[in-house]
């Protein structure tokens, strides 16, 4: 029998050579120094082999091991190659049916009718809250508990929002599990009760004019980069969402006819998957004041494809926090946040004309919940949009610095 000592002495020879342990267990040594374990047997009366896998990844006692195990299984009448290749297929099968596998496969074939943006957040959240926990398991095998465990700890940062969305994404992927004859039933649609309650709540927001054109001055005499002072007033100005305003290639600013901005449907908040009077491109009409912020800013990051670039990688767009941080530097912090200028819009626009707010709801890009009124708002009221943004313009700006002098104020 061998010893450790004697297989790492053993050296590579001119022809292959092999140093046999008994019971047709052997190491075989090849020329250019391999050193494999082989198990040879008869099954059915005819000489077969066995590989059991290399030293040291198998030690000689492994070895034995796996010697015995191939006896047992002669014992029983099962060819011990045969029983190692259903092994290995069983281990693939498995590894193809964990939940991680499985979620990428749900996920390649729903992005198509998701925006870029909206698929990449759904796969980093599964990335980040729960391919770390319950990635590897079988999604088979997965129960109630494991997904409680994986949405709790979800809640115990006080992300219950996040945990809601992450949990009908984690069904959605045991729906169709089930569907594809891998999964038998969803344990996350039975902890839906079991989350913590959710108080819903409006972003913070000032809804005056004189705190809103105080949020103005403070922001733009506060250091900072140009660019996101400029963001900041174009922001307040045309009450886009901040993710859309700051992925703004310049091509549309360049593409502006009449002073409208197109901004396509596939960058909106909107799903492809809505009906097609909801995913049609959202008309911005501009002021003459935020031409001037487009113009100032084109003297800055002009040259590149983003209107407002990250600065330290050109090619990505600025960062959604670095607006929201410029207005907690100022005293703003949980009072007004960059989609605050949505409802600040909303407030005082719909105060000012009550009779105005289906076309204010337009501007801001809402999804009329009636069919007659999304019928009806196809006139787009485009040139009473260009009057309430002219309008809302002037209100908010009264008094203020042309955009340009933000190219001199004081930097961060």
């Amino acid at each position: 029998m061998l010893t450790d000592a004697q297989i790492r002495k053993a050296k590579a020879e001119s022809k292959p050579r092999k140093l046999s342990d008994g019971e047709g267990l052997f190491l075989f040594i090849t020329k250019a120094g391999s050193k494999l374990w082989r198990l040879k047997y008869r099954f059915n009366g005819s000489e077969k082999l066995l590989s059991i896998g290399p030293y040291p990844s198998v030690s000689l006692a492994d070895a034995r091991q796996a010697k015995d195990d191939a006896k047992a299984l002669l014992r029983a009448g099962k060819d011990p190659a045969i029983a190692k290749k259903l092994q290995k297929l069983a281990g693939e099968k498995r590894s193809a049916e964990t939940f991680e596998a499985i979620a990428r496969e749900w996920h390649a074939l729903q992005k198509s009718q998701w925006v870029e943006k909206h698929a990449q957040d759904v796969l980093d959240s599964f990335e980040k809250e729960v391919f770390p926990h319950i990635g590897n398991s079988p999604i088979r095998e997965l129960d109630v508990p494991e997904i409680m465990g994986v949405l709790r700890l979800i809640e115990n940062r006080q992300a219950h929002e996040t945990a809601r969305r992450v949990r009908q994404r984690v069904s959605a992927v045991f729906v169709y599990a089930i569907a594809s004859g891998r999964a038998a039933a969803d344990p996350a649609a039975v902890v839906k009760g079991a989350l913590a309650p959710l108080v819903k709540g409006r972003q913070p927001a000032i809804t005056t004019l004189a705190e809103a054109q105080e949020i103005i001055r403070k922001v733009e005499n506060e250091p900072a980069h140009p660019a996101t002072k400029l963001a900041h007033r174009l922001l307040a100005l045309t009450a886009l969402r901040p993710g859309t305003l700051i992925a703004t290639p310049w091509l549309e600013f360049n593409g502006v006819i009449d002073d409208v901005w197109q901004v396509p449907a596939a960058r909106m908040k909107l799903k492809r998957k809505h009906k097609a009077e909801s995913a049609r491109d959202h008309l911005v009409p501009l002021s003459w004041q935020a031409r001037e912020v487009i113009e100032a800013l084109r003297t800055i990051t002009g040259r590149g494809p983003l209107a407002f670039p990250n600065t330290r990688h050109s090619h990505k767009p600025m960062s959604e926090n670095a607006i929201g941080y410029l207005l907690n530097r100022v005293g703003y912090h949980h009072k007004h946040v960059p989609h605050g200028w949505r409802s600040t819009f909303s407030t005082l626009m719909n105060e000012r004309d009550p009779a105005d707010k289906p076309v204010v709801d337009l501007m801001l890009a809402h999804i009329p919940k009636d069919k007659v009124e999304g019928a009806y708002n196809r006139a787009l009221h485009l040139v009473r949009r260009k009057e309430l943004a002219q309008i809302w313009a002037d209100m908010l700006l009264e008094g203020m610095p042309p955009a340009v002098a933000l190219l001199e104020g004081p930097r961060r």
